[in-house]
């Protein structure tokens, strides 16, 4: 639950050096998590400015109509003003090596992100959830196993609510998605259960390589709570330290939570104890029964019931724009992961299928390598149709390896594979890359990629893949 503002700010000064008397806060951008620290701050009696480096930033006249008169300082940062400051609150979108921030920090200015002042506001317990991929699912999945076991549960973060929204909702227990972005400006948050679910190169056009963008999502586990390890990745195995509590989870091999079989039948497992039958989980591919087993692990470690969670998990829809089902046209299976925004996402994607597929990739590749795609696509893709900037670089990093097409949009690339899908096949949307080039974000590529479909069988979009959260 929310502490009282005394407590509050108490914390706040003694954790990270905020005084409402003698602070200089900035701010810095006007997003959705600006403006949840925006309202925070204000509520709290702080005075701060924001700085956005555009010249109409979209959440101001929300802002002002909500707090009344706020300073904003938009289009070129000042860096006299930041290196004056002795807080910036960098929004997640913004790199810390953007020039005002990075000059401000060497005179002595110290950054900060929302997920700390969130940990200096709450008594509640904290879930949290990072990953290259599965991280939203998960989140999801435990958000409503705790609501099925009778808990007032607050879910957001990276993922739909701003983590300081979820202060105005009453809760006892919070479950938070958090990108490496959020990680990295955070020092505090101590999560009485944390895990990372995978690493896989992601975000290297922010990061420096594949070890600093790890390091970044290793900070979730910052403080004493459990760790919740999945012993398949080894580069988070790596990070199971052996003096702190633990659970182990596995789609793969034995481990606290994994997939054993009992009466010739596969089970979720936790030990030796079957707690539901695989063919159960309404989700494809193995990748989902690893978020399964991490979701329950999770509950595990803050007291949740299993008997709750694992009714939770048999009437689990999933999420949209994630290894969702558009339509079966003609026999043919089209499936819509247009989040799989990285390599490690569709290589999950690829790996669930039993027989090869047709595969839509391509967009905005982010700085990755992609020939850490070809050994996936070879044994599980029947052919490829590509779009998008970074077409090419995947062509050529493919290498011939199966029949490659392209394509200059979604909706040629949906005529294309329908020319090439067989009944009983599947076509799978799942990019490898980010959208950004083509579309506002995943989830419209999404949207496109279902109206193109649905135009084939010549049915209307349902609204549930109607959508506008941002990209991160």
């Amino acid at each position: 639950m929310k502490l009282d503002q005394y407590t509050i700010k108490a914390r706040l000064k003694a954790m990270l050096g905020l005084d409402s008397l003698t602070s200089k806060i900035v701010v810095v951008g006007l997003g959705v998590t600006g403006v949840s620290v925006a309202r925070y701050l204000a509520a709290l009696g702080f005075d701060f400015v924001i700085a956005d480096s555009r010249e109409q930033p979209a959440g101001i006249a929300q802002l002002r109509e909500e707090l009344g008169s706020i300073a904003v300082l938009s289009g070129a940062f000042d860096e006299t003003l930041f290196s004056n400051a002795t807080h910036l609150i960098v929004s997640p979108g913004i790199p810390l090596t953007e020039k005002a921030i990075a000059e401000a920090v060497k005179n002595g200015t110290e950054v900060i992100g929302d997920i700390d002042l969130f940990a200096c506001s709450v008594d509640s317990p904290i879930v949290a959830i990072t990953g290259s991929n599965g991280k939203s699912t998960v989140t999801t999945m435990l958000g409503e196993m705790a609501q099925t076991a009778g808990k007032q549960v607050g879910v957001g973060g990276n993922l739909g609510i701003p983590a300081l929204d979820l202060l105005e909702q009453t809760a006892e227990l919070y479950v938070l998605e958090l990108s490496s972005f959020q990680l990295e400006r955070t020092r505090h948050l101590n999560a009485a259960a944390a895990t990372v679910l995978n690493v896989t190169a992601d975000h290297l056009d922010r990061h420096s390589d594949v070890a600093d963008y790890a390091e970044q999502k290793q900070r979730v586990f910052t403080g004493n709570g459990v760790m919740v390890i999945n012993v398949d990745d080894p580069i988070v195995a790596a990070m199971q330290e052996e003096s702190r509590n633990t659970l182990t989870f596995s789609s793969q091999q034995q481990a606290d939570f994994w997939i054993g079989k009992d009466n010739g039948n596969e089970y979720l497992m936790h030990g030796e104890k079957p707690l539901m039958p695989l063919s159960e989980l309404p989700l494809e591919g193995r990748h989902n029964a690893a978020n399964a087993l991490a979701a329950l692990a999770l509950g595990v470690a803050v007291g949740l019931d299993e008997q709750a969670m694992c009714k939770a998990l048999k009437t689990f829809k999933g999420l949209s724009h994630r290894m969702q089902r558009v339509a079966k046209i003609a026999g043919v299976t089209w499936v819509n992961d247009s989040k799989a925004t990285n390599i490690g996402a569709c290589v999950a994607a690829l790996q669930g299928y039993d027989r090869k597929v047709v595969l839509i990739a391509g967009g905005d590749a982010k700085g990755a390598d992609m020939n850490e795609l070809m050994p996936s696509v070879k044994a599980k893709a029947k052919s490829v149709v590509l779009m998008g900037k970074d077409a090419g670089l995947i062509e050529q990093a493919l290498d011939g390896c199966v029949p490659v097409f392209k394509a200059a949009s979604i909706k040629e690339a949906v005529k294309i594979a329908a020319g090439i899908a067989q009944s009983g096949e599947s076509v799978l949307l799942s990019p490898a890359c980010a959208s950004l080039d083509q579309y506002k974000n995943y989830q419209d590529r999404g949207d496109k990629f279902a109206e193109a479909v649905l135009e084939l069988a010549g049915q209307e979009t349902p609204r549930e893949f109607s959508t506008s959260m941002a990209e991160l």
